[in-house]
């Protein structure tokens, strides 16, 4: 993990970066039901999941979420702050043995209206699975704090 500061002015629409990769374990389903108390078949049964389009469990959205978003968390920006997330989509099932990385964007820059100190970077996460398929994809709402005056 490393720090770097980022000011509001200094995001550039449109730059990307791509996490490392994870690959999915039936560990990840098992302490995610536990977790969240989700044991539904479509999950945990692997019986039911055989009748299922894919033939096998699918993965919880929100662990794909969950994981997708931890593995951003390599680059720490100290004067931004996460406003949450919004248009979280599942996109395409992924299975125990599948490997997801994240593809980040910077997408849109606004200001903020409720703090004129602040702006608002929204980046466009793409969950990416080893046949660069999207299978999730959410906008990260950041809250920035703009750079000191240029004189």
């Amino acid at each position: 993990m490393s720090e770097q500061i980022i000011h509001f002015e200094d995001y550039e629409l449109n730059a990307v970066r791509t996490t490392t990769g994870r690959t999915i374990t039936e560990t990840d389903f098992v302490v995610h039901a536990g977790h969240t108390g989700d044991f539904f078949p479509h999950h945990m049964d692997a019986e039911f999941a055989k009748t299922l389009p894919g033939g096998q469990r699918i993965a919880h959205g929100t662990m794909v979420f969950s994981i997708g978003v931890g593995l951003t968390a390599s680059l720490i920006n100290p004067v931004a702050f996460s406003y949450g997330y919004d248009r979280l989509r599942f996109v395409r099932p992924v299975h125990i043995g599948d490997t997801i990385r994240t593809r980040v964007t910077i997408y849109s820059k606004e200001d903020d209206p409720k703090r004129p100190d602040m702006g608002r970077v929204v980046e466009r996460c793409e969950v990416l699975n080893q046949r660069n398929d999207v299978v999730l994809a959410a906008d990260h709402i950041l809250l920035v704090e703009r750079g000191p005056k240029k004189a």
